[in-house]
């Protein structure tokens, strides 16, 4: 069975702790699991389609769209206020910090950036969020090519190669903390909705000590400070159709962009 947290493994240090952290887990649950490296260029979607997952971070609207689902182990709490001790979390829209753009209307007409075309945070969220502004003509220029990562479209808005992206406000929040160099020099013009985080997930049931380890892991005085180092402040269990909501809002912004442009130039991975 492997273990990984690649989604969130957003710096060579992050991931260290990272892997720490499932390895503390592990170990107070008793069990042989791997913390499996998966690395990039390796498709994340490898992972997903594992069975001999015991405890590895899947974006939530592929998840929502499995079918059978994984079993849902936990979903992370981040600790910073906004996340309102809540599992949940959003895209910030970020353009360059020395830009004349102060709102998502300002990068109309400019070049977008997204991750992937099934990625929550690096795509849906914000083509749900641009809906209410869409109309008869293209808001945006282009939309260049995949990013894959929030760091890709990061440094694709810091270079200049697009004008706005969405970037997934908890790896936002660890960039922050572990490459402050590189947020700021950017700023957030906008924000999506809020929306069930991506969960950690097994590819079979029978897994129950490894669950109760995550839950209490916030207890456990050896894991704390390393829950700390990640910014979070627990692993709760959601409610699994909570999720439902993903692919629901995913449904109606691919039939909406169908109808209605959103650049005049889409890198074909993103046609819909």
């Amino acid at each position: 069975m492997i273990a990984n947290a690649r989604m969130y493994s957003v710096t060579p240090e992050v991931a260290g702790l990272w892997r720490a952290l499932l390895s503390a887990v592990i170990d107070r649950a008793g069990l042989s699991i791997t913390v499996l490296e998966h690395p990039e260029p390796a498709p994340i979607d490898e992972l997903w389609a594992r069975p001999d997952q015991a405890a590895v971070f899947m974006c939530g609207l592929p998840y929502s769209r499995s079918k059978p689902r994984p079993v849902l182990i936990a979903a992370p709490v981040p600790s910073p206020a906004d996340f309102d001790s809540q599992p949940r979390y959003w895209s910030e829209l970020v353009v360059r910090a020395d830009s004349n753009y102060h709102s998502i209307e300002d990068t109309f007409g400019r070049r977008i950036a997204f991750t992937v075309a099934d990625s929550q945070s690096g795509c849906l969220a914000a083509l749900s969020y641009l809906m209410a502004m869409g109309g008869s003509d293209p808001l945006y220029r282009e939309v260049i090519a995949p990013q894959i990562t929030p760091l890709g479209v990061m440094d694709a808005v810091i270079r200049g190669i697009a004008d706005v992206a969405p970037v997934d406000s908890y790896a936002f929040c660890l960039l922050q903390r572990y490459r402050p160099d590189l947020t700021a020099k950017l700023r957030v013009v906008a924000r999506t909705a809020h929306t069930p985080i991506p969960p950690i997930v097994a590819s079979n049931p029978g897994l129950d000590s490894l669950q109760a380890a995550l839950l209490e892991a916030h207890h456990i005085a050896s894991i704390q400070p390393l829950m700390a180092t990640l910014m979070l402040q627990s692993f709760v269990h959601p409610d699994p159709a909570s999720y439902d909501v993903l692919q629901l809002r995913s449904d109606v912004a691919r039939q909406y962009w169908r109808q209605h442009p959103l650049a005049t130039v889409v890198h074909p991975a993103f046609a819909q």
